[in-house]
């Protein structure tokens, strides 16, 4: 378990986990996701940035020269339940699920170019993703998200 007060890694998911990078971007994890890349690319890269590597390679994990967590686990649920076990809870704001990118906060006016009509004249509060401009508001979907992951 982390030390209070410490602050969740930057992650770098490996391929075949797109689900889950997308997910923990939910959860406010900075969750990098690269796929198809060789693996002395994503240690690079690992390394380069800072990033703790997070897949579902056995022999990937155990290389030398890159710290990364192994995920047993095939199922979604049980991914996010191991990682925030041993990271712990993020405590930082969702980001972009698309592009990872920080959501800032936009104003109605903002918004309404951005979005469908419907969602212009019954929202207030809008979020824009800094890096790929993607625009977020609280919809019917949110509950549902707010209960999710089950069990953490």
């Amino acid at each position: 378990m982390p030390e209070a007060g410490a602050k969740a890694p930057r992650l770098l998911i490996d391929a075949m986990l797109g689900d889950l990078a997308r997910r923990l971007r939910w959860l406010g994890y900075d969750a990098a996701y690269r796929n198809h890349l060789p693996d002395d690319e994503m240690i690079r890269i690992a390394r380069e940035e800072g990033r703790l590597l997070v897949t579902r390679d056995r022999e990937l994990a155990g290389r030398r020269g890159v710290r990364a967590i192994y995920l047993a686990a095939t199922d979604l649920d049980e991914q996010v339940r191991q990682l925030t076990a041993e990271l712990g809870p993020s405590l930082h704001p969702p980001r972009c699920i698309a592009c990872n990118g920080e959501l800032v906060a936009i104003t109605v006016a903002e918004a309404t170019p951005l979005v469908p009509p419907y969602v212009a004249r019954t929202q207030t509060e809008f979020m824009r993703c800094v890096g790929c401009g993607r625009v977020y508001w609280p919809g019917t979907h949110l509950p549902g998200l707010q209960r999710w992951p089950r069990g953490i």
